[in-house]
């Protein structure tokens, strides 16, 4: 795969709705990098799964991937408890994440010329996609306070969901991520860690900014 040389790299880990797609958003935004969540990507294929059990295969999922677009990944349907199962019901799947992983890498490595770099965000940016990225980042928060996110963010949606059933949802996915065989989420160890239990989305954005325009700076890349 071919790499684009001198382009600012970031990788971001986190649990489900511990905001990290909102942070990769701003970094994109503010360095005009190239946005990917990955997480969407997963979610994708998986509802894929939900409606078409009978023909869901390597071969179809190879198809789709080399057509798809960044637009298809902003579809609200993804959003759904059930399609974040399937999504981390198909991930433990190693040849799903093989045929995943190229196009994540793509993204990451070789993005259009018209951006700085890229910015991905998911379960094993740091550990497996991007271990070279030049900016490392494991975002978390405290699980009920992910919860009352994603719940805010669903009834905003129209969903009819509670809160309760959206705290085992995650509780399910989190154990799902962490425990799988291939590719589990982890913090690495040259990741920076950042909790948003207490954060509000500017404040937390303020701190990474420092951090990434600190090394920027420095000449540190």
């Amino acid at each position: 795969m071919k790499k684009r040389e001198n382009i600012i790299t970031v990788a971001i880990d986190s649990p489900a709705a511990a905001g990290a797609g909102t942070q990769a958003k701003y970094i994109a935004k503010e360095y005009n990098l190239l946005y990917l969540d990955t997480g969407k990507v997963y979610r994708l294929i998986g509802k894929i799964r939900l409606q078409d059990k009978k023909n869901f295969s390597i071969k179809n999922i190879k198809k789709k991937i080399s057509r798809i677009s960044l637009k298809e990944l902003n579809d609200k349907s993804l959003l759904s408890d059930e399609v974040a199962v399937s999504a981390s019901i198909i991930a433990k799947d190693k040849k799903i994440r093989e045929v995943i992983k190229n196009f994540q890498l793509n993204c990451a490595y070789n993005p259009p010329k018209n951006f700085a770099g890229s910015v991905l965000d998911g379960r094993d940016i740091t550990s497996v996609i991007m271990k070279k990225a030049k900016f490392k980042f494991y975002i978390t928060a405290n699980i009920r306070v992910r919860a009352k996110r994603r719940f805010d963010e669903l009834v905003a949606l129209g969903k009819n969901t509670s809160y309760i059933n959206v705290l085992k949802s995650l509780k399910n996915r989190d154990y799902l991520d962490k425990n799988r065989k291939y590719s589990p989420l982890k913090k690495t160890k040259d990741s920076i860690l950042i909790n948003t239990s207490k954060l509000s989305k500017k404040a937390c954005f303020k701190k990474i900014k420092a951090i990434i325009d600190n090394k920027l700076k420095n000449g540190n890349i």
